[in-house]
């Protein structure tokens, strides 16, 4: 044990050093024009990549969801780069600016308030268009939400489907959801502390006792994950309880015998899409999420559309 303490500041300085030389090599390279979609921390600052502030000191200009937020990180690590808003109110009027930019031979950074960005935040048109515009759009990994507490949670990981933010409104919640109920997956929300108990309370009453966490303020000093099945969780919350921080909930993939999908459920999932989609675009859509076989969807749909024109 005295050997090992004795080796541990050489072995830190080591690290250190390494760390060093690997953020002084990034930092000497010049940053090619395009977008860079860059991870940030979602709490804990120490969790930002050496290539995130690598590409963040060196590029042209820094597109944030909250400039006054953003700086604050900035500040931390020393980046005095150029800060530009960018965000759902702004996006319309901002992204032919700055894909003008990329355009013209500069490299644009792009980060959220915390975790990846695009992952319900801002980017993806702007991502699109740049992709349209043949312009180079690389994304510098690094902390999300969604992944610490689905690795966090104690629950299959193999296959989860995110659904973001559930809607705020009882009935539109509970269709959702209802939509979900039969999906061979562990499921991913995030949730704010003002919905979450009617939020659990219709995951529970939806989806019955499956196993579930809560994942609240993750990286940060008061990190918590509470963990059983959603019945407990939706009980352990009562309403008009104060609650505080962000949540993301993690809830297990339903058991063999709900995951099977009947024929209703089919055809109520190939109606709605067919409100967006073409015929052949509703059927992969609905098999792929199903996981069915496509000729199954594809029989239902002829029937659907069959039924559709035998109506007077």
């Amino acid at each position: 044990m005295q050997d090992r303490q004795r080796e541990t500041p050489d072995a830190s300085r080591r690290v250190l050093e390494r760390a060093q030389g690997v953020l002084a090599e990034q930092m000497a390279q010049p940053l090619p024009p395009g977008l860079y979609l860059v991870a940030t921390p979602i709490g804990n600052l120490a969790d930002i990549s050496l290539r995130a502030l690598a590409v963040l000191s060196r590029a042209d200009l820094i597109a944030a969801e909250d400039t006054r937020h953003s700086r604050k990180l900035l500040s931390h690590f020393g980046i005095k780069g150029e800060l530009t808003p960018y965000h759902e109110h702004n996006a319309a009027k901002e992204r032919p600016r700055l894909l003008a930019r990329i355009g013209a031979g500069f490299s644009v950074a792009l980060i959220s308030d915390a975790g990846t960005p695009l992952v319900s935040d801002p980017g993806y048109k702007l991502v699109c268009e740049a992709v349209d515009a043949g312009l180079a759009v690389t994304s510098i990994p690094g902390p999300s939400a969604v992944m610490a507490g689905l690795t966090s949670a104690s629950l299959p990981t193999d296959t989860f489907l995110f659904g973001g933010f559930l809607p705020p409104k009882a009935g539109a919640r509970h269709k959702r959801l209802e939509e979900l109920k039969a999906v061979p997956a562990t499921l991913v929300f995030f949730e704010t502390a003002s919905r979450l108990a009617k939020s659990v309370a219709d995951m529970a009453e939806v989806l019955g006792p499956r196993e579930a966490a809560l994942a609240r303020e993750l990286t940060k000093l008061h990190e918590t994950v509470t963990r059983g099945n959603l019945t407990e969780l939706a009980a352990l919350i009562e309403p008009g309880t104060e609650l505080k921080g962000e949540f993301v909930v993690v809830i297990g993939p339903p058991s063999p015998e709900d995951a099977f999908i009947g024929d209703d459920q089919i055809v109520a999932a190939l109606k709605q899409a067919l409100q967006d989609e073409s015929f052949r675009d509703a059927v992969r859509s609905v098999a792929e999420r199903f996981k069915l076989k496509r000729s199954r969807v594809y029989e239902l749909g002829l029937a659907l559309a069959r039924e559709g024109r035998d109506e007077p």
